[in-house]
């Protein structure tokens, strides 16, 4: 019974083994590689053709890639080979008897020669020099703007896959300067104008201390004197008896004109395509919700972005702030703190100009104008004898800003070339200092600080 078991399971072993062996052979089989390396390279331009000769007869033909390149036969020994794309494929050659004659290696490069005849007649005189690598073109040189560098990657993109941005390499350099100095001037004018014309009446008995006060402000009557509770500057009082009664008159009349001039020149260099700034004010605290502070710059803000385009033509985004604090806006949080609002004037604009040349942001106007008038109820509507119980003012303010631009192309000097405003200070000597009273040295002195004698020890301490 042991044996009849035994030879079952052999038989079964058998019967599973046999496919298992067949599949290894097959396997085997299907993994052999035919001989033939790459033997020869073809280089063609795309759209362009070339007709290749084979030094013995031949049968069938294969391209790898028809994408890249066509292939056609002419006869048993020439083949007609078509560039249609950049990019590399391979040629396969066999014989009559289906035996490999070579492998050979196609690349199809873009036309260059062709790119570099429009290159020349649409940027002449730019010594940019055309290669090829792989299956992109590869451009080096100098250039005379950074307009022109765009133009020629743009035509080089034309003979290139579209679907690979990277097939353009750009190794060109821009010559000519490309700092660029912004020279800013802010001009700010402001005007005021204010005008009050105020009355009171003033009536009591004589030599008595008490009596009747009427007026259009806060006005109020001693010894039968009408009086202003206010700044009496432009004050004029008026008294009189008729019979046992004082009568006074008191009118104030104000005018005040005021006039402030803000200017700012500020001169900031930058390198084409980079952004710079300029702040002259200060920085605001400002209380936050999590009770964090932060601060909020005021003042002359500026901020710009220059590009030289070509030669001299800069192009320029300018951004240009004037704010001030003004406490009439201002309001208080919930933990009282008072925070004070802001006056702003914003301007921005991008324009394109020459070296040396200027525009002007104008027309910044702003012009507030304010009245008010009061008066005694009834008393003050009498015709004639009404002004007398009447009080009128007016306030008028008007500022202008004015912002000129000017852009200049720079380049960096030596040292030697610049001057400090600390270098035209001359220290004075003892003689000049405690004889003359001078506290900067005459012109042409060349005291120093060493040639001054201090009875104590002076210069700096280091600890």
């Amino acid at each position: 019974m042991q044996l009849k078991s035994f030879i079952r399971a052999s038989l079964c072993g058998l019967v599973l083994t046999a496919p298992m062996a067949s599949s290894v052979v097959a396997q085997n089989a299907v993994l052999s590689v035919s001989r033939g390396a790459v033997s020869s390279r073809l280089s063609v331009s795309v759209n362009k053709a070339i007709v290749v000769d084979i030094d013995r007869p031949f049968s069938q033909l294969s391209v790898a890639n028809p994408a890249i390149a066509d292939i056609a036969q002419l006869s048993d020994r020439t083949i007609y080979v078509l560039g249609k794309s950049p990019g590399s494929t391979t040629l396969t050659i066999f014989d009559q008897d289906g035996q490999l004659v070579a492998n050979v290696d196609v690349r199809v490069s873009p036309d260059i020669a062709e790119f570099k005849e429009r290159l020349a007649q649409i940027l002449p005189g730019e010594r940019i020099d055309v290669r090829t690598a792989s299956s992109g073109i590869v451009l080096s040189g100098r250039v005379s703007s950074t307009r022109r560098l765009a133009q020629a990657m743009e035509l080089a993109r034309l003979y290139t896959d579209p679907e690979r941005p990277t097939a353009v390499t750009n190794l060109m350099t821009v010559a000519g300067s490309q700092q660029v100095m912004l020279q800013v001037r802010f001009a700010e004018m402001q005007r005021s104008v204010a005008k009050s014309l105020g009355s009171s009446v003033g009536i009591s008995s004589t030599g008595t201390a008490s009596g009747f006060a009427a007026g259009s402000g806060s006005y109020g009557v001693t010894a039968g004197v009408a009086s202003s509770s206010a700044d009496s500057a432009g004050a004029i009082g008026i008294g009189f008896g008729i019979g046992g009664l004082a009568v006074n008159v008191l009118i104030e009349a104000l005018e005040s004109k005021g006039m402030a001039r803000t200017l700012a020149e500020p001169n900031i260099v930058a390198i084409s395509g980079e952004t710079a700034q300029f702040l002259a004010g200060g920085e605001y605290p400002v209380p936050g919700v999590d009770g964090e502070i932060s601060y909020r710059p005021f003042g002359v803000q500026l901020s710009f972005l220059p590009t030289v385009l070509d030669g001299d033509l800069i192009s320029l985004k300018l951004e240009t702030t004037v704010s001030s604090i003004d406490a009439n806006t201002s309001f208080t949080t919930g933990s009282g703190v008072s925070v004070a609002g802001f006056k702003v004037r914003r301007a921005s604009t991008t324009v394109e100009m020459r070296d040396g040349q200027s525009f002007a942001i104008a027309g910044l106007l702003q012009d507030d104008f304010s009245d008010s008038s009061a008066q005694v109820p009834w008393l003050g509507d009498v015709p004639i004898l009404g002004a007398l119980f009447r009080s009128a003012d007016f306030q008028r303010q008007q500022t202008e800003l004015v912002i000129i631009v000017t852009p200049h192309l720079v380049t960096p000097t030596s040292s030697d070339a610049l001057s400090l405003p600390t270098d035209r200070m001359r220290i004075p000597t003892e003689a000049e200092l405690f004889l003359s009273g001078r506290t900067e040295g005459a012109a042409g002195s060349s005291a120093s600080i060493t040639q001054l004698s201090f009875d104590s020890s002076a210069g700096y301490v280091m600890e």
